[in-house]
């Protein structure tokens, strides 16, 4: 059963992992110019880099219906460039889900597919989508919502080891950026990770710098380009994360529902 995933960064892909482990046919759909920080848990990576491998599952770029399914039928994931879901069209997937964590919906309906996902705030499950997944830590996290909506974005970091804003990287400029220490790099307070123009980009705490965002990307004043980790476990960098995780098991279960639950004698 093939699922469409819209959006592949790090939350994106760790629901696509969950799937395929769970035997559905995964394809992503990504910008041209992906933006992620945790670029070695993130299957967007596959647009710079043609493919990736995260927790022995590769993806790779494809450009090309006809491609795409012989991927699959290798056990390789296809990402496909496809900002506004025109492909949706041509494979006709029975699941999408909208990973691109916008905040907003950007044209994802329940009409596109038999059973239609939203991951994040900005969607209202039995609205403009079936089901919706808490993606805000804490103790609600990875929960399904099958009428209304999850909760709003704060614009507040989750807390990770006691700390929020403190160990998100901003840019300080709009410009291309010049990373100086890159993701599994541990680092000190006030260290200097990169520069963006004649702007210094220092970190507020000690720990390992677990995302960062692609060397030379334009960035604008105030945009997340990195993260440190306070826990300083160089091995999460390239492992997909809990939050990740417990948002994959949402899914997974309301796709499960959606199939044999909700609509048993409509849906097979």
């Amino acid at each position: 059963m093939l699922v469409i995933i819209r959006g592949a960064g790090d939350i994106a892909t760790g629901i696509g992992h969950r799937l395929y482990m769970s035997g559905f046919d995964v394809i992503f759909l990504e910008k041209e110019n992906p933006s992620m920080v945790r670029r070695k848990v993130s299957f967007s990576e596959a647009v710079y880099e043609d493919e990736i491998t995260i927790e022995n599952l590769t993806a790779k770029l494809s450009d090309s219906k006809y491609k795409s399914l012989s991927l699959i039928k290798k056990g390789i994931v296809p990402v496909m460039i496809d900002p506004d879901g025109k492909y949706i069209e041509q494979f006709k997937p029975k699941i999408i889900v909208d990973g691109i964590l916008a905040k907003k919906n950007i044209g994802t309906y329940k009409d596109m597919a038999d059973i239609v996902i939203g991951v994040g705030p900005g969607f209202s499950a039995g609205e403009d989508v079936e089901t919706v997944v808490e993606t805000k830590r804490g103790h609600m996290l990875g929960k399904v919502i099958y009428k209304g909506t999850p909760e709003p974005n704060t614009g507040i970091p989750g807390n990770i080891g006691g700390f929020t804003e403190e160990r998100v990287l901003r840019a300080k400029s709009d410009g291309n950026i010049k990373v100086l220490k890159d993701i599994g790099t541990l680092v000190e307070k006030g260290d200097v990770v990169a520069t963006i123009c004649e702007c210094q980009v220092e970190t507020k705490i000690s720990g390992v710098i677990r995302g960062m965002i692609r060397d030379n990307y334009y960035v604008y004043e105030g945009m997340k380009i990195g993260d440190v980790d306070p826990r300083g476990e160089e091995k999460y960098c390239y492992q997909i994360s809990d939050k990740a995780r417990a948002v994959a098991g949402g899914v997974l279960e309301a796709i499960m529902y959606n199939l044999y639950r909700k609509n048993n004698n409509e849906i097979k």
